[in-house]
């Protein structure tokens, strides 16, 4: 009896010891409800953080202000381009034979008629003293034939003698006239194989010349293709030996595409820039746009040409240029974000929604004040410079006061994101830019300093 006992005492065990019965699914979710709704709030908030990131902190359809500055614009046609010299020539030799010695390399300097190379002279000079001997021979053989023609005359004159006085015959006397013409014409033909022979020796002589290449022009040797000791054969194609430029004036050579080519006018102004010195400008006047494109890929585009000084040299050939073709240039003018301009009637409409005719009076106003300033010597000035390129359009005026006013204005010259005011528009008034519900690129233009938005916003 005590052993079974001791057998059933684990089974009653303490009850608080037992595993309790695991509890319902209703009951977990109630338990997890606040977690699960503090991290719907932390989405929540996130998400809005990011929304207020992505907007710059600004609340949304808030207008962007641009504050009018002074400053420069170009309106330029942009062309890629190389450097090459105005003056090349390409050094060839007009005889065959071994080059011999060359006298300079790459780089050096030359002067016009400065020996460059020597070709080996033999076959030439050999020529030149068979033509030499050749021409004292003749002049010998017309020494001869001049002799014979003077006795030929002393005879023929002695039988015109004697045949007037009846003591020669008339066969006698034919015979010396015969001899006589015989003679001068064997020194007119000995005459002519001479002047041959000096017209053959005065070639022979101008080809061993060649033998000795010398420097056309003045300039900088940029290549020298053949090598001392080479063997040039000049009987089909003119061997190239070397290559002499003038780098003191340098003419760039500019792909133009057809869309472009019309807004292009010959004497406009053009610089360019280089790759390793991108500040520096290179200033010209256009020349020259061949006639003859060239198709790459389909694509049409012309070769526009102008000149530039190089007296320091910097230039070299083949550099790449990265070329502006200046349509209008303001260097000092009153300037605006593009985005901020409206043409056409699309201020007139803003004006005629603002209610009680107050658009259409600022707008007025705006005419007379407009008016006013161009008759400023500046504004004038500057009117005259780009006649032809201004146009009219209306932009939005913030006042300090807050109040807002259709501006009607004169644009002058503009690029893809500023625009020069001619009149209409003083230095240091802000206008609207945009609005923060456009694209992000664009607000990020309508404040292209990064300054803020509100209080003296920069461009």
């Amino acid at each position: 009896m005590n052993i079974q006992n001791k057998i059933r005492a684990p089974q009653q065990a303490n009850p608080a010891l037992q595993p309790s019965k695991p509890a319902g699914k209703l009951g977990g979710l109630k338990k997890r409800r606040p977690l699960i709704v503090m991290a719907l709030a932390g989405i929540a908030l996130l998400g809005a953080g990011y929304v207020y990131w992505s907007r710059g902190g600004e609340t949304a359809g808030e207008p962007v202000l641009a504050t009018a500055e002074r400053g420069a614009v170009e309106d330029v046609v942009t062309a890629v381009g190389s450097v090459l010299p105005l003056t090349s020539v390409d050094v060839g030799a007009q005889v065959s034979g071994q080059l011999q010695t060359l006298h300079v390399k790459i780089g050096d300097e030359v002067m016009k008629g400065q020996l460059l190379a020597e070709i080996d002279p033999v076959v030439a000079s050999a020529k030149v003293e068979a033509g030499t001997a050749q021409l004292q021979n003749y002049q010998a053989q017309l020494l001869q034939r001049q002799s014979d023609l003077a006795l030929a005359q002393a005879q023929a004159d002695r039988q015109q003698r004697l045949l007037a006085e009846m003591a020669t015959s008339q066969d006698a006397y034919d015979v010396a006239q015969a001899a006589l013409k015989s003679g001068q014409a064997s020194v007119r033909s000995m005459q002519a194989q001479i002047a041959q022979s000096q017209s053959t020796l005065k070639a022979d002589q101008a080809t061993l010349g060649y033998s000795n290449i010398y420097a056309p022009i003045a300039g900088t040797v940029t290549a020298i293709p053949a090598k001392q000791g080479q063997t040039l054969n000049a009987n089909q194609t003119a061997p190239l030996i070397l290559t002499i430029a003038d780098l003191r004036t340098m003419t760039v050579s500019t792909q133009v595409s057809e869309a472009d080519v019309p807004k292009l006018t010959i004497g406009m102004e053009a610089y360019f820039t280089t790759l390793g010195n991108p500040t520096q400008r290179y200033v010209g006047r256009l020349r020259q746009i061949l006639p003859t494109p060239t198709i790459v890929n389909n694509v049409v585009l012309f070769t526009a040409l102008f000149d530039v000084d190089n007296p320091n040299k910097i230039l070299m050939p083949q550099m790449t240029a990265q070329v502006f073709f200046v349509r209008g240039a303001a260097p000092d003018a009153v300037l605006v974000p593009v985005a901020a301009l409206q043409y056409g009637n699309r201020g007139a409409g803003r004006a005629a929604r603002d209610g009680n005719g107050a658009g259409a009076g600022r707008q007025g106003g705006a005419r007379g004040e407009g008016r006013g300033r161009r008759g400023g010597g500046a504004d004038a000035a500057s009117a005259g410079a780009n006649a032809v390129r201004q146009r009219p359009a209306t932009l939005t005026v913030v006042k300090e006061d807050g109040t807002e006013e259709i501006r009607n204005v004169v644009v002058g010259v503009s690029d893809r994101v500023n625009a020069e005011i001619v009149s209409g528009l003083e230095e240091g008034e802000m206008v609207i830019a945009g609005s923060n519900q456009a694209a992000p690129g664009a607000r990020q233009g309508g404040r292209a300093l990064g300054q803020p938005a509100r209080g003296g916003g920069r461009f």
